[in-house]
C-alpha cells in the first residue's frame, strides 16, 4: 500500500506541474499583406489610353492588337512583369481561381470557337478589359450570356 501512495503523490505532482506551466504564447500576426491583383485605376487608366485600338491578330501597338497583346501590355505598364505572348502561355501562369474570387488584375480564359481561346483581365464586378474582334479594345461584362457561357477559367498571376 506504500507504493500505491507514493505513485498516487507522483501523479498529483505531475499534474499539478502541467496546472503550473507557463501558458503558450500566442504567435505574433503576421504583418498585413497588399491584396492580390493589379489597382483597378490602373486598369481604367490602361482602358482610356487604348480604347477603341482595333483588333489585329499579332499586333501589339496603335494600328491593332490581339487579345494576348494586350494582357502583356496590362502587366508591363502596371507591374513591369513581362508576359509570354500568346493565349495559351498565359493560361499556364498563376493559378486557378474560382469565379467568386476574382480581383482586378486576375485573368479570364474563354473558348470562343473549336479552337480560339481568348484572355481578358478582370476589373472587378463582373467586368472585364479585352480586345473584341468587332469592337476593339473595350470593356465587357460576364453578365452577357456569350461570355458567361464562353468562360473556361480564371487565373491569378500575382
Amino acid at each position: 500500500m506504500t507504493l500505491l501512495r507514493i505513485l498516487c503523490v507522483l501523479l498529483l505532482l505531475a499534474l499539478g506541474g502541467c496546472s503550473s506551466a507557463p501558458e503558450p504564447q500566442t504567435p505574433a500576426p503576421e504583418p498585413a499583406r497588399a491584396a492580390p491583383g493589379i489597382p483597378r485605376d490602373s486598369l481604367l487608366a490602361l482602358y482610356r489610353e487604348w480604347q477603341g485600338t482595333p483588333y489585329r491578330l499579332g499586333g501589339s501597338d496603335r494600328r491593332g492588337m490581339d487579345c494576348s497583346a494586350l494582357i502583356q501590355l496590362a502587366y508591363q505598364s502596371t507591374q513591369a512583369l513581362a508576359l509570354p505572348r500568346t493565349v495559351a502561355e498565359q493560361a499556364r501562369l498563376g493559378r486557378p481561381v474560382s469565379l467568386a474570387e476574382v480581383v482586378p488584375g486576375d485573368l479570364l480564359f474563354f473558348k470562343t470557337g473549336r479552337r480560339q481561346q481568348h484572355v481578358a483581365i478582370a476589373l472587378g464586378e463582373r467586368r472585364f478589359l479585352h480586345v473584341s474582334t468587332s469592337q476593339g479594345v473595350i470593356i465587357s461584362t460576364l453578365d452577357n450570356p456569350f461570355w458567361a457561357t464562353a468562360l473556361l477559367q480564371a487565373r491569378r498571376l500575382l
